[in-house]
């Protein structure tokens, strides 16, 4: 490994461990933003969401006038009508497993049971996506849409600091207007809660370092299919080797560190993919866990009713299938994506929105019922 790598390695580590811990300070869980708006109009935890994407939104471009990172971001490419239901069926599987790909990793951390099952779920259903692909890739080539632009400033023939600017300063009298009426924070904390206000902004700080140091933000649902791709491949190295999605390798860039040219892929194999995503997802369980032991809160119980034990696997399981379908998941998109104004991450957002809201609906009706 060459020392370039490490640094990325013990980097995406502790940049994970930041983000479990502030994560699990405030609680900051996007799944749980959008349920608490639909099911109880709370919109605090919103209001965070556009602080964490204003201040991206504004060092992001600073980084991109820099030159010191390309972007668009690695990963992303022009829109498609998939990223609207991938958002959708994403936006359902969120809200029924209780967390989002990264909340399910942080509650985790945390002892939590039904963000076990989560996981797992995840692993099966982007696992299974690889049976999809083929169909799918053709489906997503007929819905894409007749353009080559992967951001709105592209689509638009502008230098982004022309809409980057003039957001910039909209968002900015929104978050000025609520933080002097005390809308960004909430009076109910106990020892060692943390405003979301100063997660969001502690958040958006790890994704910039994230982006000078791997070349990216935060994104980690390619790992989940490298979870089940290393045990098929074990266990029935046969069906393995008919499944072509495993084969593929859509990582391809030299991070801004340099150390050559990195690829990567889902398939079973320790590539630049598991080098960048790995340690992110080891850092936020861990940092997550080691907040709740030192607020003596780490705790695991496995006695739960049938409806929640099943709505967390069903639902991870469909957040991992979507999130190959979209492709990548509500972090990538709103927290990478929306700050370069990306335009599959519009498209996803929007059918995030209703697909979070039917989320809601379904857990009301049928999992938290007596």
């Amino acid at each position: 490994m060459s020392p370039v790598h490490l640094i990325m390695l013990t980097g995406g580590f502790a940049l994970g461990g930041v983000a479990g811990f502030l994560m699990h300070r405030s609680d900051y869980c996007v799944a749980g933003m959008f349920r608490d708006l639909f099911l109880f109009r709370s919109t605090l935890m919103i209001k965070t969401l556009l602080l964490l994407i204003a201040l991206s939104l504004t060092l992001f471009e600073l980084i991109r006038l820099s030159g010191a990172v390309a972007v668009p971001f690695p990963f992303f490419g022009p829109p498609s009508a998939v990223n609207v239901l991938g958002g959708f069926l994403f936006g359902i599987g969120m809200v029924l497993a209780g967390g989002c790909v990264v909340g399910t990793l942080y509650k985790l951390g945390a002892g939590s049971f039904p963000s076990l099952l989560a996981f797992l779920g995840l692993v099966i259903g982007s696992t299974l996506y690889a049976w999809l692909h083929p169909w799918w890739i053709g489906v997503a080539k007929a819905a894409a849409f007749p353009t080559r632009a992967v951001t709105l400033p592209q689509l638009l023939g502008l230098s982004p600091w022309l809409l980057v600017l003039p957001l910039s300063l909209l968002l900015a009298g929104l978050l000025v207007r609520w933080f002097r009426g005390r809308a960004m924070e909430t009076a109910m904390v106990v020892d060692g809660y943390l405003q979301p206000w100063k997660a969001a902004v502690g958040l958006a700080l790890v994704g910039v370092v994230s982006v000078l140091l791997i070349g990216m933000p935060m994104g980690i649902t390619t790992s989940y299919a490298k979870f089940g791709a290393m045990p098929l491949q074990w266990l029935a190295p046969e069906i393995y080797g008919t499944l072509a999605y495993f084969t593929l390798l859509p990582l391809r860039y030299t991070p801004p560190l340099g150390g050559g040219t990195l690829t990567g892929g889902p398939g079973a194999l320790l590539d630049g993919v598991a080098l960048v995503q790995f340690p992110l997802i080891v850092g936020i369980v861990a940092g997550s866990a080691w907040s709740a032991f030192r607020l003596r809160e780490w705790r695991m119980h496995f006695n739960l009713p049938w409806r929640q034990v099943l709505s967390a696997l069903l639902g991870g399981m469909l957040m991992g299938l979507a999130s190959r379908m979209a492709p990548a998941c509500n972090i990538w998109h709103l927290l990478g994506g929306l700050p370069i104004l990306a335009l599959q991450s519009f498209l996803f957002l929007a059918g995030l929105l209703p697909g979070a809201w039917l989320g809601s609906v379904l857990l009301t009706r049928l999992v938290m019922v007596r």
